[in-house]
């Protein structure tokens, strides 16, 4: 049964100021009409993507295979990409000069008070209301991305069906920055490339293109100021990442047989910003400072650090060049550029260059900065100031709230959420991006089924889980979270094939985040979407991870697990071998508390030791016991220093002070591409209390991550 009726004309509201009281009468149909067929609608078309604020579908649908007509008012803007969008759908088209009433689709740039339905909803400029009906298409929207928000749903409805299924749709966007990080540095990607991912950006509703264009390992964009950043510092050896960065993170000249490396031009970057613009998508591109610049330091060494070594990855803050420098390419940047935001990284600065240089530490006396921290703010503060009387605002990492905030500066929040709350509780926008939801270079599948990655899993389901702002946030800070960010970073990903695969269907997951409110989010909705989505990619020659064939989560982690030692209590012996914070999972219960580890390290049920005396515990059974097997599995992902132990020893005691060795493992460590768990146990038969647990770090160092010691 239909949930709502369609006649033989659009459904249309039309809103006069003296008619309050219909409007809010009117309201409140709508609102019991959907309650009433959610669940119904859910089961019959679970089609557009992002979940949509409201949808009505009909019985009928409209057959416009012999064409149909279209009507463009875009307003004052360009009606070229609306048109374009249209004929995207595959359907053939004929412009017509004014509404038509029968087999047509009318895009219609209306005044506010026309759209009723989503004049509460968060960013409604962007929202839309579209009637399908017997008759045809009717679209409106205050602005032209709304109307073409409104055909991405349209489209969507046609590719899956066939066929305009009647429905009524308003629609408005939740958060108004819905973005995507690309990095170019890593390994370059062309112009080319990051067109097709604006196809599909712009298909999932997203509107903010991050790139990623200077880094350590190149300078991916052309700057007449300083001719070397791209005849020099964009060129390497070897071409991938990994071996470069692990080697002699040497830079090259232009043309140096071997050369790995590239840069966009400023004639790319301009179609590039047009091209995205096409699809109400806005370029942000990002000139790191003051950290990440080895690229930039190996072309000009004049602006490194005095008195110190060759090797630095800090501009030098104490010289007026580094500024000279930074503003010079700022400008060009603006140039190319018309986003209101220019993103100047800010993170992971080493700043131990500074403390040492003759050059900083004269800035810091003049200007009476007391730390390093200070020091950092000062430059972004000079650079903000800047930019600001050029009409652009900073967006930084989260970093940037070190050593005092610049006054309009919007953070980006990786390290967690707590950046984005703290400037948002100062009244600062924040865009939310944690790394353990949002970093999206981490594999998404079982890892041994992946390609290499830095580490951990991030799974679509979790990617979906994701909310920017919790219930218990003030309203007052929450309005202040103005969007969310995928990430996807490129130290391992050197392929075209590689970056489809990482970023799709995870960035897909992170566009309804940023769309559609939680009440009309449902992962297993979603996925049936996000399925369908995978495929038409894969028809269109995309190589995005095929959702089809997902292996799924560690099968261990599944259920908790039976055996003797749950909830007994564990002793750590010494401080140095104490569980690393961060890494704290359930603090001293994590090892006996029946929870297996998933497939990365930080899920709070892996516990990561860092200290030298690795891993020594003691389990207390409560009483003497008859045991045959003691075991704990371990992890090693090599990209972010965690590895297997070198060595196990397993001890037995019935009073705590005279131990037996009962098992003493030895383990050759090997760097390995793809990430592998192995468990270090013993079997027998023996009688006891104390069970000492004792695993060694390997000559690698890094991290130690156990997930349970069982004992049965």
């Amino acid at each position: 049964m239909g949930c709502w009726p369609m006649g033989s004309t659009p459904l249309s509201i039309i809103i006069r100021n003296d008619n309050a009281m219909k409007i809010k009468n009117l309201c409140a149909l709508l609102l019991a009409l959907v309650a009433t067929c959610a669940s119904e609608l859910m089961a019959q078309h679970n089609i557009i993507t992002p979940a949509p604020a409201t949808v009505v579908w009909g019985e009928e649908s409209v057959d416009m295979s012999k064409g149909l007509a279209i009507y463009v008012d875009a307003g004052t803007e360009d009606s070229a990409p609306l048109v374009a969008a249209v004929q995207s759908i595959g359907v053939d088209l004929r412009n017509v000069r004014r509404p038509s009433r029968r087999g047509f689709l009318n895009m219609l740039v209306v005044d506010g008070a026309e759209l009723a339905e989503i004049a509460d909803m968060c960013y409604a400029t962007e929202g839309y209301v579209m009637d399908i009906t017997t008759q045809g298409v009717t679209i409106k929207a205050t602005t032209a991305a709304g109307l073409y928000y409104g055909l991405q749903s349209l489209k969507q409805i046609y590719d899956a069906t066939g066929k305009f299924v009647c429905c009524h749709v308003a629609d408005a966007p939740r958060f108004g920055y819905r973005g995507v990080l690309i990095d170019i540095s890593r390994h370059f990607r062309t112009k080319e490339f990051l067109m097709r991912q604006i196809d599909q950006m712009a298909a999932m509703k997203m509107n903010r293109l991050h790139l990623h264009l200077t880094d350590a390992a190149g300078w991916r964009l052309e700057v007449d100021s300083y001719p070397r950043l791209c005849s020099y510092a964009a060129w390497r050896t070897p071409d991938t990442w990994k071996e470069w960065w692990y080697g002699d993170r040497r830079h090259v000249d232009e043309g140096t047989e071997g050369a790995y490396g590239g840069y966009l031009t400023k004639a790319d970057a301009r179609e590039l910003v047009k091209y995205a613009a096409d699809r109400y998508i806005t370029i942000i591109p990002e000139i790191e400072m003051p950290g990440h610049s080895d690229e930039v330091l190996a072309a000009y060494p004049e602006l490194r650090c005095t008195q110190l070594p060759e090797r630095q990855g800090d501009l030098c803050i104490g010289k007026e060049a580094t500024f000279e420098m930074m503003q010079a390419i700022l400008d060009e940047v603006i140039e190319i550029f018309p986003s209101e935001y220019i993103h100047i990284g800010g993170d992971e600065a080493g700043k131990s260059s500074w403390k040492e240089c003759n050059d900083c530490r004269r800035r810091m006396v003049e200007e009476g900065l007391e730390s390093v921290d200070e020091l950092q703010s000062y430059m972004i503060h000079r650079i903000e100031e800047y930019l600001n009387a050029r009409g652009r605002q900073i967006i930084g990492w989260d970093e940037i709230l070190q050593g005092g905030l610049a006054p309009n500066a919007t953070v980006m929040s990786w390290r967690g959420e707590e950046g984005g709350i703290a400037a948002a509780s100062a009244g600062h926008d924040a865009i939310m991006s944690p790394h353990g939801y949002c970093y999206i270079d981490a594999p998404q599948d079982a890892p041994y089924s992946q390609p290499e990655s830095i580490g951990g899993y991030l799974p679509l389901e979790k990617v979906y889980s994701y909310e920017p702002t919790p219930e218990s946030m003030d309203a007052n800070v929450a309005r202040h979270i103005i969007g969310v960010q995928a990430n996807l970073w490129a130290e391992f990903i050197p392929t075209d094939d590689h970056y489809e695969h990482m970023l799709w269907p995870r960035a897909i997951a992170v566009a309804e985040i940023g769309w559609s409110k939680p009440e009309n989010r449902d992962f297993k909705l979603f996925r049936e979407r996000a399925v369908r989505i995978v495929d038409d990619m894969l028809e269109r020659g995309y190589t995005p991870f095929d959702l089809k064939n997902e292996i799924g989560n560690r099968p261990e982690s599944l259920e908790p697990v039976e055996h003797l030692a749950v909830g007994k209590r564990v002793s750590y012996l010494h401080p140095s071998r104490y569980y690393a914070p961060q890494y704290a999972a359930a603090g001293d219960a994590t090892l006996t508390d029946g929870l297996r580890g998933t497939w990365t390290y930080a899920d709070k049920r892996w516990q990561g030791f860092l200290g030298r005396g690795g891993v020594d515990v003691v389990v207390d059974m409560g009483e003497v016991m008859h045991i045959k097997s003691i075991a704990a599995d371990f992890m090693q992902i090599c990209g972010p220093g965690v590895f297997m132990p070198c060595r196990v020893e397993i001890w037995g005691s019935t009073d705590g002070e005279n131990y037996e060795l009962l098992a003493d493992i030895e383990h050759e460590v090997v760097v390995d591409e793809l990430p592998s768990f192995k468990s270090f146990g013993w079997e027998g038969s023996a009688d006891v209390r104390y069970i000492r647990y004792k695993a060694h770090r390997s000559k690698f160092s890094g991290f130690l991550f156990t997930d349970e010691i069982i004992v049965r």
